[in-house]
């Protein structure tokens, strides 16, 4: 009983302590500011992680703190990206009837037309790297734009928040779905609270308005859907997913066993529709009907946008990322400095093209290699899957990070649970006015971070999955 008592006061002084540095993480804090912004952010994870095992059969008291840190940030505007002036720039766009793709923010502002209010203040806000290329954002993220810019007015703050309201709605979705998916593959449940209350999420996405919590709910909600053997409706929702963010169209190689191993037919749908899947396609294998169904709902929601100019705007924004574009990255900067060494200048054009055959050689080996046909081995591979991509990528920033994270909950894996603690040295590199990495925090970051991955794999004792 004392000991009880005893775990309930630690307990109850753990949150407190939470509650105020997420306080003072949102209200007290800026960019700049590296000392004060890993200070805070070491404790909140340190206690966060203390806490969970304290609660781990009190899921109603760990969901309500999840919302209470999340609400913390309701009226704050974002203080480590400025990534939501460009948001609500698209959204306000959209809500004005104007396509987001067909302009750049600058190429506006040279026709001496600005369509939209406060349009010299979020071109301020989005920066200049911004404001000069074609929006990359796909349709369903921009669903969520055009709401801000419906239901905000000429707002920037009343943007914020329906942007917000969003990415909570998300994180709750997550929640619920991740709760049933570890209770039907016999996984502990409490273990969802690695992503829900992890201060990596709460600061990144409800924080700092990044989108990768909606598009990880489309993601995890066509995966419980497959794992329930519904992979027509799994498709269209992974369709959902990948218009919000193009990271699980890497991904989709990987469910080819899952998918081939489900109930055949069609019957998942409703009779009334059965006709409309049956009479076109007569023939088509379960495999490529999913595939199918996955890239026409992803493709068929750019229709609405659809210009000539559409898939050159699209294709050369997305190339940047790979060609000229580098922040945080691992194998990259090593093969860069070989580069250095040998050519005498920067390499990113060429490893750009190259790097990413490595990461679909990866792919396809652990689609065909391994074997992925239950839901409980599809999701290591899913792991490996996405961090070899960002292992190899020219640019990581630390939002990315919340894919690996969410996959990991369901695998015996925990590599990325400690990713997430150490990406946040990359935010090193901001200073008042200038970006500038220090390689040797980024260099400790994927030291202990390969570390503790080789350990893992290779010499902790834990049940193969």
């Amino acid at each position: 009983m004392l000991q009880i008592l005893k775990d309930y006061k630690i307990s109850v002084l753990i949150m407190i302590s939470l509650l105020a540095l997420y306080w003072a993480f949102a209200y007290d804090l800026e960019r700049h500011d590296f000392t004060k912004l890993i200070s805070l952010y070491a404790a909140l994870f340190f206690l966060s992680f203390k806490l969970i095992p304290f609660l781990k059969f009190n899921f109603k008291t760990l969901l309500l703190l999840g919302i209470l840190v999340r609400l913390i940030f309701i009226v704050a505007l974002p203080n480590l990206s400025q990534d939501y002036f460009r948001f609500l720039w698209d959204g306000r766009l959209t809500a004005q009837g104007l396509n987001p793709y067909l302009f750049t923010p600058d190429q506006w502002m040279q026709s001496g037309t600005l369509p939209i209010e406060q349009a010299n203040e979020l071109l301020k806000g989005m920066g200049s790297l911004s404001a000069r290329h074609y929006s990359n954002y796909p349709p369903v993220n921009q669903f969520f734009f055009w709401l801000s810019g419906i239901l905000s007015g000429n707002s920037i703050f009343g943007g914020v928040v329906v942007l917000r309201l969003c990415i909570i709605t998300a994180d709750l979705g997550i929640l619920l779905i991740g709760r049933k998916l570890l209770e039907s593959l016999n996984l502990p449940q409490h273990q969802i609270f690695w992503y829900f209350l992890n201060p990596f999420i709460v600061i990144e996405l409800t924080g700092n308005l990044h989108f990768e919590g909606v598009m990880l709910f489309f993601f995890l909600a066509a995966l419980y859907l497959l794992h329930r053997e519904k992979w027509v409706w799994s498709a269209v929702v992974l369709g959902l997913s990948i218009s919000v963010k193009l990271v699980p169209l890497l991904l989709l190689p990987l469910f080819y066993q899952l998918v081939i191993s489900q109930t055949p037919g069609l019957t998942q749908i409703p009779a009334n529709l059965n006709h409309l899947i049956r009479k076109p396609f007569p023939s088509i294998s379960r495999l490529s009907a999913f595939y199918a169904l996955a890239i026409l709902v992803f493709v068929g929601s750019f229709v609405p946008f659809i210009t000539p100019d559409l898939i050159n705007h699209c294709t050369s924004t997305i190339a940047l990322w790979f060609e000229k574009f580098e922040f945080n990255a691992s194998v990259y900067y090593i093969i860069r400095y070989i580069g250095f060494q040998t050519k005498g200048f920067n390499i990113i054009a060429t490893a750009g093209q190259e790097l990413p055959k490595y990461v679909i050689a990866g792919l396809l080996l652990l689609t065909f290699i391994r074997k992925n046909n239950t839901t409980i081995r599809l999701l290591p591979a899913l792991l490996f899957g996405i961090s070899i991509y960002f292992l190899l990528s020219t640019t990581i920033h630390p939002w990315y990070i919340a894919t690996p994270l969410l996959i990991s909950v369901f695998t015996k894996y925990k590599y990325a649970i400690v990713w997430s603690g150490l990406v946040m040295l990359s935010y090193s590199a901001y200073h008042i006015d200038s970006v500038s990495e220090n390689l040797w925090l980024i260099a400790l970051e994927y030291s202990i971070l390969s570390g503790y991955f080789v350990w893992e794999l290779f010499f902790k004792k834990s049940s193969n999955i």
